[in-house]
């Protein structure tokens, strides 16, 4: 666990990576909160808080009784949603400094190019 975040968004998280990797499928259904509880060693108020983080952003929804399950679509809303923020984290700033620098979109995109083959 991640001390500089509340263990309830990195709960959401792992989740949201579980089912963007592939380990939770759609319609599938996820650990309940006392699971959740007991394999992180918190309080079930807390692992409630995450998993409702998720139920809120229609990533997960609840079937009466039954348990918590992963939501049609979910992957792909995931995906985008992280596009998203990836863009305004790192790709907005990067182009600022990049435009800052002088540094051409071609000669951006060979800096790019030459990481990814390292």
């Amino acid at each position: 666990m991640d001390e500089s975040r509340p263990i309830f968004v990195q709960i959401a998280e792992q989740v949201e990576n579980d089912i963007i990797g592939g380990l939770m499928a759609e319609e599938s259904q996820v650990p309940s909160t006392n699971e959740f509880a007991a394999f992180y060693r918190i309080n079930p108020a807390t692992a409630l808080k995450g998993v409702n983080l998720l139920v809120d952003d229609g990533v997960l929804y609840k079937k009466r009784g039954i348990g918590m399950f992963v939501a049609g679509g979910a992957k792909a809303r995931l995906i985008a949603k992280r596009r998203d923020r990836f863009s305004a984290e790192f790709l907005a700033p990067l182009l600022a400094e990049a435009e800052k620098l002088g540094v051409t979109p071609q000669q951006l995109k060979s800096m790019i190019d030459k990481e990814g083959t390292k």
